[in-house]
């Protein structure tokens, strides 16, 4: 398989994971009230941690065992697998009788713990590729926007023919990604270091701090809009779920299109202008979603949401790239996905408190202040880092 067929190939796979994971997302708290929760602020808040505190758990475990084999596409698929099992016991329980919501939540971990492997390897394995990071780091960003910009509408409209249609729909499509990764070649580097070596010589790079802090940030923003950005676009514009995933989509499909164009830039230019600069923009435009009087003006604001993510999400990938060496790329990426899926639990847990308790203008308030909160901070240590120097071509 060329190099290109391989991209094009791991890029499917990333979409098909984050599609289906944002397939749930325009009507949660339908679906978890199929599931059994009482509330739909606190059931939707914790169905969505489960799953995101599973990813920051076990995460750094399927990197680094891809590491330490030399293999990523079998663990892959054997994560596709077990994401699959997941997403279909969830839509079974029902018809099944129902269980607690406790236990719906611990079948999520599961699930969860399961899905982030076929998700962080797969982008791992894009890191492996020639070609410039950014580039390779753009086919992972336009494959994460276009999964979420066609997961929200699509989703929302499966939610209008039942509340379980989107995980059954889930469960099917990680089946298929479970094929799809046996076919991709495997390109990883061979190591002959345990687990634990491989974990400490990414502790002993603290430079990769700084990825991880742009990759926190921006995650927290995601699971943000998530939970608290789809109950405030239902209830202060009185959208339907449908009508939700096609708001969501105005900041998915921009986010999608730019990616590649994107990431490759940053190969050109650097990384600094992109993620700095990009940063202190998107912490802006998000406070301006939150300030909309409008659905109109905030629809507006969310392509620009969209379009500033995107200049920033690749070029916060490739530094993980430039920053880390081949054989550790596997935890090292791992570590990325941590701190970024503690950035989305965050942003489902800070967001969804704030919301509760001060409304829904201080909770947009809140997340674009801290994401320029973190552009200024890490500022200074960005512009130490010894990076590889751009490509003028």
């Amino acid at each position: 398989m060329t190099e290109r067929r391989t991209r094009f190939a791991l890029a499917g796979i990333v979409f098909a994971v984050l599609f289906a994971q944002v397939l749930l997302y325009p009507g949660i708290d339908a679906l978890v009230a199929a599931l059994g929760a009482d509330a739909a602020l606190s059931g939707s808040m914790w169905f969505l941690a489960a799953e995101f505190a599973a990813f920051v758990a076990f995460a750094g475990v399927w990197g680094a065992a891809s590491d330490a084999v030399g293999r990523r596409a079998p663990l892959i698929a054997a994560g596709a697998v077990g994401g699959a099992a997941g997403y279909a016991t969830l839509a079974a329980i029902p018809q099944l009788g129902g269980a607690s919501f406790l236990a719906i939540l611990g079948l999520r971990v599961l699930q969860g713990a399961s899905t982030i492997g076929a998700f962080s390897l797969s982008m791992t394995m894009l890191l492996d590729l020639d070609g410039g990071q950014g580039k390779n780091m753009g086919a992972a960003g336009i494959a994460i926007g276009s999964g979420t910009a066609l997961g929200a509408p699509l989703g929302g409209q499966l939610y209008e023919v039942g509340p379980l249609v989107p995980v059954t729909a889930a469960a099917g499509l990680l089946a298929a990604v479970a094929v799809a990764a046996l076919l991709v070649e495997d390109r990883a580097p061979e190591s002959r270091e345990g687990v634990g070596a491989i974990l400490a010589s990414v502790t002993d790079r603290p430079a990769l701090v700084v990825p991880y802090a742009f990759g926190f940030i921006d995650r927290f923003t995601a699971g943000f809009f998530a939970l608290v950005g789809t109950l405030y676009f239902r209830t202060a514009f009185d959208l339907s779920t449908g009508a939700t995933g096609l708001m969501l989509a105005l900041f998915f499909a921009p986010f999608a299109l730019f990616q590649y164009p994107f990431g490759t830039l940053s190969d050109r230019i650097g990384r600094t202008i992109p993620v700095v600069l990009g940063s202190v923009c998107y912490g802006l435009v998000v406070i301006g979603v939150g300030l909309a009087p409008t659905a109109v003006l905030a629809g507006v604001a969310m392509v620009a949401v969209g379009v500033v993510g995107a200049l920033m999400a690749p070029a916060t990938m490739a530094l993980v790239g430039d920053l880390a060496p081949p054989d550790r790329r596997g935890v090292a990426m791992a570590g990325f996905n941590v701190f970024g899926s503690v950035g989305f639990l965050a942003g489902i847990l800070g967001g969804g408190t704030v919301a509760d308790v001060y409304g829904f203008t201080a909770a947009f308030g809140v997340a674009g202040a801290t994401e320029l909160l973190v552009a200024l901070v890490t500022l200074p240590v960005f512009l130490r880092l010894r990076l590889p120097r751009p490509t003028a071509k």
